[in-house]
Formats: structure tokens, C-alpha cells, sequence
């Protein structure tokens, strides 16, 4: 809408440009396609430890026994994933162990769990901080649409002034 607005009435909106990395550009689910909550393939960031556990231990891996060398190693499913939680040096070490043979699928998936969990300790502990407190949360919310309410007006003066409705 933006872009049509300003070819039309000239440069009225600021159009956002997309800042993705390409490492986590597509995120993969638990089933190999695109991560999505509607897929049901989704990894919750705040669920309960159990269901989160159960929900990477259940990740589908091919059936090569773990001796058996995987040269694939780097399109395994959860050597993706371990790759976007963990330090690289990490992810590249279970690659190249999954690479060379000797690593079990249950092995790589509990290091998944374990990196996936802690990755995402430090929001699920401010989680809980700002559940304990709403009273905060909405202060915070309260405060920042009034500064955006502020910044909308002075967007819309500037496009009904461009349209011709000021």
C-alpha cells in the first residue's frame, strides 16, 4: 500500500527495507518444511520442558545405523536446527561427528534439546518476570501507543497533505 501511495502522490512513506540473514531465512520445522505453527511442525520458544523435549526427540532422522558415515550430514534436520541455537563450533562439531559415523540420531537429538533450551533460557525467564507483573506490561504498553499515536498523526498530516485531503 505504501509503494502504490507513493508512486501515486509522490514520497509520502518511508518503505522498510527487509533485514533477514540468509542462515535463518527459512527455519525448518520438526517435519523438514518451513517452521510454521500451522503446519504443526513448530518448536515452542515458551512451552512446557517435557513438550518440548518430546517434540525434538520425535524428529524424524533417516534409519542408517550410527556407525554408518552420513556425507549428508549438513542437510540433517537437527544438525539445521543445532546450528541456529548453538555456538557454530558446536553445530560444526556434531556435523562433522554425524559426518564421520559413530553418532547416534538420539545423541544429536538430546544436544538439540539441551542447546535449544538454554538458547532460549534468558526469554523464557523474562517471560515468566513480565507474566508475574502485568500492571508493568501494561504501563509499557500504554506508554508506547501514545508515542506511536503521536508519530501516526504526524504520518497521516503528511499523507493527507500529499493526497489532497488537507
Amino acid at each position: 500500500i505504501a509503494i502504490k501511495f507513493n508512486e501515486h502522490y509522490g514520497q509520502t512513506f518511508v518503505i522498510p527495507e527487509q533485514q533477514i540473514r540468509d542462515e535463518v531465512a527459512v527455519v525448518p520445522g520438526t517435519d523438514g518444511q518451513k517452521m510454521s505453527k500451522s503446519y504443526g511442525n513448530a518448536i515452542d520458544i515458551f512451552g512446557d520442558e517435557k513438550v518440548i523435549r518430546k517434540k525434538i526427540m520425535g524428529i524424524t532422522m533417516d534409519s542408517r545405523p550410527p556407525a554408518e558415515p552420513k556425507p549428508d550430514a549438513e542437510k540433517n534436520l537437527a544438525v539445521q536446527l543445532l546450528k541456529l541455537v548453538a555456538p557454530a563450533e558446536v553445530g560444526n562439531d556434531f556435523e562433522g561427528r554425524l559426518r564421520a559415523g559413530g553418532l547416534g540420531y538420539g545423541d544429536l537429538k538430546k544436544a538439540l534439546f539441551e542447546n535449544y533450551w538454554n538458547y532460549f533460557a534468558a526469554a523464557r525467564k523474562k517471560r515468566a518476570e513480565l507474566a508475574a507483573n502485568l500492571d508493568y506490561v501494561n504501563g509499557v504498553l500504554a506508554d508506547g501507543a501514545t508515542k506511536a499515536r503521536t508519530l501516526a498523526q504526524t504520518v497521516l498530516k503528511r499523507a493527507r497533505k500529499a493526497s489532497g485531503l488537507e
